[in-house]
């Protein structure tokens, strides 16, 4: 229960009354007593119970009213006031930590008018109780610790935090190690320093992974409450990280440990084995190697992670000439530095005395020597290439010597000593096949003229490859180099970069420029003289400047359009000369964009009129081809004169002699109005071959006539739709007095040789022709209309002024003459063209 106060004047200082001082004077006369309250946090209750009453004096009856927190305010429902009795009752707990003080409002109003008589404030007060334990942040905290940590290092920190009021027992807590698992050894003790609410934990002494890889720490936080205390804890997990305290030691060597001399690359020699206590994997265990007695730096030596064994290679081939053994040291430690701890004494206060290789102590260890093996290497002997004594030479020369000059010597020797070897000398580059090598003494001599400008010379230099090859096993060659510098000679003259040119025809004179060039180089190229050549370019052309490598050729006002040749001569520094043409077109290229839009047009005409020319001549060539292929076919097959008659000719399928492709005579009988056809070949007669093809078109021509009225004469008559034409053979065929059997059906056979097969087979291939070519024409015909009739096309009618595309488009010129025209004919239409030119100026 709350206890009773008087302090009725505090209360209404703090502004809770809001009477004015009128009615405070009227009501003089009325002492009233207001309680303060106090409410412990989470008091077990029961609930609701009174917490106090509130005593006034009245002259009339009063209700009361509570406003304000814990009423009608956060923390809500916690609080009430008896209307009548003025009796205060708690609902519900409340806690400290979120509440340390309730402001509330007490009204007192008269009940008969709901009249605001009196209104003051109230305070309630929570005490606070030790209902909450320290927390800290995490319950579980993991380190990796390296062994080589020194005594006294930071570990790990822990932070805690306490809701109670931080200013009473309740809040204040304190830090401390509960237990270590497992026991640390002697030579080792954790240890916690607070600091506020933190707390850091340190170790003294020395930390060994083989006794132990993993320490776990319980620290505990407990508060100083008076009625009760409250606690909580937290883990700490140290992982000690293996450091390098053991190191490696050899235990064996594999392998030949020779080699062959001249052998490199990435065959082992031999692997060294090598042992470590310390945990496998890790930077402790892992070996390094180090060669000692390698000046030439000959060898290397790698770390197989695997088995962690040093492999020894070969860097740089090895001479046996300069040894047959080499002998080396290697050295090995780990990649993590060594580190050796050890305790020396314990003092009351403070970290322990203790000693370690990096010099943490009172006198410190000197590190340990590194363990070291001693390693043989033998190189085999082999056949040595030939040494060159000068591997390289040069030699100058002027380009054009004579051929077989003597250009140098190359001598090779052998440094094998246990082989008595001969060679030979070879030659081996030599692009332009221009010199020789004598074999046997390496003498190089020239078999062409040198010329300082081929291709196959770079900045002055003609270089050569020779080769002494041995007779040993197996054969070795040795190279040599000889770089050949050509002094130049002015063996080239001056040329031009382009010696056709285009100008316009002017007012003025007009320039082109001219450059020249010369594949010799200095002093016997430019800059060139130039000049003009023949007495007709005074006046007319002219060179400015006349010295340089560029120069202007100037055309004056008096050159008439067309194309011009002149003759340029250009001098380089040494007087030497050479004659070029130049030629030169000369147009208006107001009326032509370029003059050789003009050439080009001429050209292209030309190409096609020959195009023309060519593809008529083709034409022509083919046709005699497929004559003489028609003629002079071997494989000939019987064509049947008419395909819809049921009636075929019989492929005879038997040996014929040869033919001379002559033109066979034949004779058409008669075409009678059955449309049988027979022809009768004669027997060759000993006639010229003019006579005998005059015979025979004269009878095909006679017998096509025949039968092309007779045939017209019969379908006007009696053709109808299905009616089948016949033919029939009795054809008799007369050779070399032999007269053969007609074909009358499949079944029959031909049995007799005759010698002119081929002239009958020509026959019927005509007269098949001709019925087919009089079957199409009569299909055609059209009663009353002529065949070959036709209607003229239009391609526009008069007063229509819409232009048919078909049509090629006719330009007229402005002018009626071209004056070019003339110009281009040459110097003897000059006066025409002066006589039209002033027509011209006259009619303008």
């Amino acid at each position: 229960m709350g206890t009773r106060s008087t302090c009725l004047l505090m209360t209404l200082c703090l502004g809770f009354v809001s009477v004015s001082s009128e009615e405070l004077l009227h009501r003089q006369k009325r002492i009233w007593i207001v309680d303060s309250f106090k409410i412990e946090e989470a008091r077990p209750g029961p609930y609701p119970y009174v917490l106090g009453k509130i005593h006034i004096e009245k002259a009339f009856r009063v209700g009361f009213h509570l406003h304000g927190q814990g009423v009608d305010l956060d923390p809500r429902g916690k609080l009430s006031i008896n209307t009548d009795t003025g009796d205060i009752v708690v609902h519900g707990e409340l806690d400290y930590e979120l509440y340390q003080k309730l402001k509330l409002t007490f009204e007192a109003r008269d009940i008969s008018n709901n009249a605001l008589d009196t209104r003051l404030g109230v305070e309630v007060e929570i005490l606070d109780i030790n209902d909450n334990p320290p927390v800290f942040q995490r319950n579980t905290f993991t380190i990796n610790l390296k062994e080589s940590t020194s005594q006294g290092d930071f570990v790990t920190a822990v932070m805690a935090t306490d809701k109670d009021q931080s200013k009473t027992n309740n809040g204040t807590f304190d830090l401390k190690i509960v237990s270590i698992t497992p026991t640390p050894p002697d030579n080792l003790e954790f240890f916690l320093e607070q600091s506020g609410p933190t707390g850091i934990i340190k170790f003294k002494g020395c930390l060994e992974h083989d006794k132990s890889e993993k320490y776990t720490i319980l620290v505990e936080a407990k508060d100083r409450g008076e009625v009760v205390q409250l606690s909580s804890t937290c883990t700490n997990i140290i992982n000690i990280e293996d450091g390098n305290n053991h190191l490696p030691v050899f235990t064996g060597q594999t392998g030949a440990g020779s080699i062959k001399e001249r052998d490199s690359g990435d065959v082992p020699i031999l692997r060294l084995q090598v042992s470590d206590q310390d945990t496998k994997g890790t930077e402790a265990w892992k070996a390094k190697y180090t060669i000692h007695g390698d000046k030439d730096q000959n060898f290397r030596i790698t770390t197989d992670p695997d088995t962690n064994e040093g492999v020894l290679f070969v860097e740089k081939p090895l001479d046996y000439e300069d040894g047959s053994q080499r002998n080396l040291s290697v050295s090995v430690e780990n990649e993590a530095p060594y580190f050796s701890c050890k305790v020396k004494g314990r003092p009351a206060t403070g970290l322990w005395d203790v000693v370690t290789t990096e010099g943490v102590s009172l006198t410190g260890l000197k590190p340990p020597v590194l363990p070291t093996r001693q390693v043989t290497v033998t190189v085999e002997d082999i056949n040595d290439p030939p040494i060159f004594t000068y591997a390289i030479k040069n030699v100058t020369v002027e380009e054009n010597v004579e051929v077989g000059w003597y250009l140098e010597t190359f001598t090779a020797i052998d440094l094998d000593r246990n082989h008595a070897n001969t060679f030979k000398y070879v030659k081996g580059k030599d692009p332009c096949d221009c010199v020789a090598v004598d074999a046997k003494t390496g003498k190089i001599t020239t078999t062409k003229i040198l010329d300082r400008e081929s291709p196959y010379v770079k900045d002055n230099v003609y270089q050569v490859t020779v080769f002494a090859i041995d007779d040993g096993q197996p054969p070795m060659t040795g190279t040599g180099t000889l770089n050949i510098h050509l002094k130049d000679q002015n063996d080239n003259l001056p040329e031009l970069e382009m010696a056709t040119m285009d100008m316009c025809l002017s007012d003025e004179h007009t320039e082109v420029n001219i450059t020249a060039y010369d594949l010799d180089g200095e002093p016997y190229s430019g800059p060139f003289y130039f000049q003009l050549q023949g007495d007709d370019v005074k006046g007319k052309w002219r060179i400015d400047p006349d010295n340089g490598y560029t120069v202007n050729l100037v055309k004056e006002n008096t050159v008439y359009a067309g194309h011009h040749e002149l003759l340029l001569k250009v001098f380089d520094l040494q007087g030497q000369g050479a004659l070029h043409n130049l030629s030169v077109t000369v147009c208006d290229c107001s009326r032509v964009a370029s003059c050789r839009i003009r050439r080009a047009t001429g050209s292209k005409i030309g190409e096609s009129a020959v195009g023309i020319v060519i593809a008529a001549m083709l034409l022509v060539l083919g046709f005699l081809l497929l004559a003489l292929l028609m003629t002079c076919k071997r494989d000939l097959k019987l064509i049947p004169i008419d395909e819809i008659s049921g009636e075929h000719l019989i492929k005879s399928n038997i040996e014929i002699p040869g033919t001379d492709c002559k033109v066979p005579t034949a004779t058409i009988l008669q075409v009678d109005s059955q449309l049988e056809t027979k022809a009768a070949f004669q027997p060759i007669k000993r006639t010229s071959a003019v006579q005998k093809s005059a015979s025979m078109r004269a009878l095909v021509r006679s017998g096509y006539s025949k039968y092309s009225s007779s045939y017209q004469e019969q379908q006007q008559g009696q053709f109808q739709r299905g009616t089948s034409l016949r033919q029939s053979a009795p054809t008799k065929l007369r050779s070399n007095g032999y007269e053969q059997g007609s074909m009358m059906s499949r079944s029959m056979k031909t049995t007799t040789r005759y010698s002119s097969w081929e002239e009958a087979n020509y026959l019927n291939k005509s007269g098949h022709l001709m019925t087919q070519l009089n079957q199409r024409m009569y299909a055609l015909q059209v009663q009353g209309e002529e065949l070959g009739d036709y209607a003229p096309h239009p391609y526009a009618e008069e007063g229509y002024l819409e232009t048919d595309l078909q049509l090629d488009a006719i330009s007229i010129p402005e002018t009626l003459f071209d004056q070019d025209t003339l110009l281009y004919l040459g110097p003897r239409f000059n006066t025409l063209a002066s006589i039209c030119n002033t027509a011209d100026l006259s009619a303008s």
